[in-house]
C-alpha cells in the first residue's frame, strides 16, 4: 500500500500541512492501492510564494534558456514514459493504446512547444512601435482527472516557453500519476520554484489560486460549471483566464459518406478514453434515409469491441475512474430510456462477467431528439445518441443547437463539401474524415465550451503580454 503526504514546493517534495486522507482505488478491481493526504489553503499559499519568488529571474530568462528548459523537460519525461503508461492504466484505468499514447504524448508537449519558440518572436515592429511580449506572470495551472500527464505537461510547457512561473493542481483523484510526473520534472533539474505541484480540493487549494493577488494567470481544463466559478473568483484580481470546458461534440455523418469507413471512426471518437474525454463526439448525426444501415454497422462496431483489462492492449474500453462516474453513467442511460430512446445496444449495469470494477457497457441509443437530456449534456461515459436528419442544413443545425462548441466531426466522400459543411459549424476544432487532432493546433472552445486556446503558437500566447513601446 503506497502512501503520500507531500506537496512539489520551491524545488523539493515537502509534507502537507493539510489533514484530509484520500483512498487511490484501482478502478478495474476496486481495490484499495494507495492514500494521499491532501493539500491545503497554506500549502497552495507557500506554493504561490515559492512561484513569485522565482518569476522575477524566469521573466528574463533568454528565449534559448527556455528552449534548454523544455529540452531538459522532454528528456526527463521521456525517461519515465513506461511508469507514465502504467500508472494511468493503474490508477485511472485508461485503455493500455490510449495510456501508451499519453505517456509520448507528454513528452512531445514539451517538444513541440521548444520548435514553436524557436520560431517565434518575442520582440516585433508594428508601425513606429516596438512591440514586446512578456510573461504575464505566475499562472495557475488546473489539472482534469480523465487527462492529468498530458495536461500538466501541455500546460508547464506553455507557461514556461513565456517565462512564467507555476502552480500546478492537479485532480485530488490523481495522486499516483501525479507523483510520477512530478518526479520525472523534478530530474530536469530546473531552478527552485518554476513549477510548484500540489494536490487538493477546488474549495481551499483551487480558491486560493483562483483569487491570490499574486497569480495573474489561471489556465483550467474541466467541466464549464466549474469554469465559471473559478472566472468569478479571478476577476477582482484581473486575472488572465484560459478554460477549457464541456463539450458535447457531434459527428455528422453526411448522405455521401462511406459509412463501413467511417462507422469506426465514429465510435472511436464516441468513446475515446472510455468516454471521457470532452472531446468525445457522442451525438452521431445521420441522414435519415441511411439510419437503419448506420444503426446495423454501430452495432455490429460495438459488439466487436472489448471491454475489460485496461492492462490488456487489446481492450477498446476499461473502467470508469470512480464510482461516482459509474453511477452518474447509469443515470444517464436510465433518462435514455425515461425519455423514449430506444436502445440500440449496452444498457444498464456492468457487462457480464464484470462484477468488480467501473465497468459499463458501451450503450448506444436510436431515435434521440436533440431536446433529449442525453442529447444535450455531458455524459462523459460511452453513451452515444444516434440522431436522425432530413438535409444538410438541418444537420448543421442540430450539431449547432448546443450551449457548447468544443469538437465537431465530418464525414463525407467529398472534400470540398465537407469544408463547406466544417466553416458553418460552432465548434473549435473541426476534424474532416479523422479523429485525432493536430498537436500545434489551435485547442479550445466556442460559446460555453470555453475562453482561449491552448498548443502551439496560440498556447504560447496565452501566457504572453504585448507592451508597446514608442520612442519620439
Amino acid at each position: 500500500m503506497r502512501s503520500f503526504n507531500h506537496a512539489y514546493i520551491d524545488g523539493e517534495f515537502v509534507p502537507v500541512q493539510g489533514g484530509e486522507v484520500v483512498q487511490i482505488i484501482n478502478p478495474a478491481n476496486e481495490k484499495i492501492i494507495g492514500t494521499a493526504t491532501l493539500a491545503n489553503r497554506q500549502d497552495a499559499k507557500r506554493a504561490i510564494a515559492a512561484a513569485f519568488r522565482a518569476q522575477s529571474a524566469l521573466g528574463r530568462t533568454t528565449k534559448t534558456e527556455r528552449i534548454d528548459m523544455l529540452k531538459r523537460l522532454q528528456s526527463a519525461v521521456l525517461a519515465r514514459t513506461d511508469e507514465i503508461r502504467d500508472v494511468t492504466i493503474e490508477e485511472y484505468g485508461g485503455p493500455f493504446s490510449r495510456a501508451k499514447w499519453v505517456s509520448q504524448y507528454v513528452s512531445q508537449c514539451f517538444a513541440n512547444t521548444a520548435e514553436v519558440l524557436e520560431r517565434y518572436d518575442l520582440t516585433r515592429r508594428i508601425g513606429t512601435a516596438d512591440v514586446v511580449m512578456e510573461p504575464v506572470g505566475v499562472a495557475a495551472l488546473i489539472v482534469p482527472w480523465n487527462s492529468v500527464a498530458g495536461t500538466m505537461c501541455s500546460k508547464l510547457a506553455s507557461a514556461i516557453a513565456a517565462g512564467c512561473a507555476s502552480v500546478i493542481k492537479p485532480s485530488e483523484f490523481s495522486p499516483l500519476q501525479t507523483q510520477v510526473v512530478a518526479e520525472a520534472l523534478h530530474e530536469a533539474g530546473l531552478p527552485a520554484g518554476i513549477f510548484n505541484i500540489l494536490l487538493g480540493r477546488g474549495g481551499d487549494v483551487g480558491d486560493e489560486l483562483s483569487t491570490n493577488p499574486d497569480v495573474a494567470k489561471i489556465s483550467f481544463t474541466g467541466s464549464t460549471q466549474t469554469g465559471k466559478i473559478i472566472a468569478r473568483a479571478g476577476v477582482e484580481t484581473m486575472k488572465r483566464v484560459s478554460l477549457a470546458l464541456t463539450g458535447k461534440s457531434a459527428s455528422l455523418l453526411l448522405d455521401d459518406a462511406d459509412f463501413p469507413s467511417a462507422i469506426p471512426l465514429v465510435l472511436g471518437a464516441a468513446f475515446l478514453n472510455n468516454g471521457q474525454a470532452c472531446v468525445a463526439g457522442t451525438r452521431l448525426l445521420v441522414p435519415r434515409a441511411r439510419q437503419a444501415e448506420a444503426i446495423d454497422l454501430v452495432r455490429e462496431n460495438v459488439a466487436a469491441m472489448r471491454v475489460g483489462d485496461p492492462g490488456d492492449p487489446a481492450t477498446t474500453i476499461g473502467p470508469l475512474a470512480t464510482q461516482a462516474q459509474y453511477e452518474r453513467i447509469q443515470r444517464f442511460i436510465h433518462l435514455g430510456l425515461e425519455e423514449g430512446a430506444t436502445l440500440v445496444t449496452g444498457g444498464k449495469g456492468h457487462p457480464q462477467g464484470f462484477d468488480a470494477g467501473y465497468f459499463v457497457k458501451p450503450t448506444v441509443f436510436s431515435g434521440v431528439r436533440n431536446d433529449m437530456t442525453i442529447a444535450r449534456e455531458e455524459i462523459f461515459g460511452p453513451v452515444l445518441s444516434i440522431i436522425a436528419y432530413e438535409d444538410e442544413d438541418e444537420a448543421i443545425h442540430i450539431a449547432n443547437e448546443s450551449i457548447y462548441g468544443l469538437h465537431a466531426y465530418v464525414f463525407s466522400s467529398q472534400s470540398d463539401r465537407a469544408r463547406r459543411v466544417a466553416s458553418r459549424l460552432e465548434a473549435g476544432t473541426v476534424l474532416i474524415n479523422r479523429v485525432s487532432t493536430d498537436l500545434l493546433a489551435p485547442f479550445g472552445g466556442v460559446k460555453q465550451s470555453g475562453i482561449g486556446r491552448e498548443n502551439g503558437v496560440f498556447g504560447l500566447e496565452a501566457f504572453l503580454e504585448a507592451k508597446a513601446i514608442v520612442t519620439a
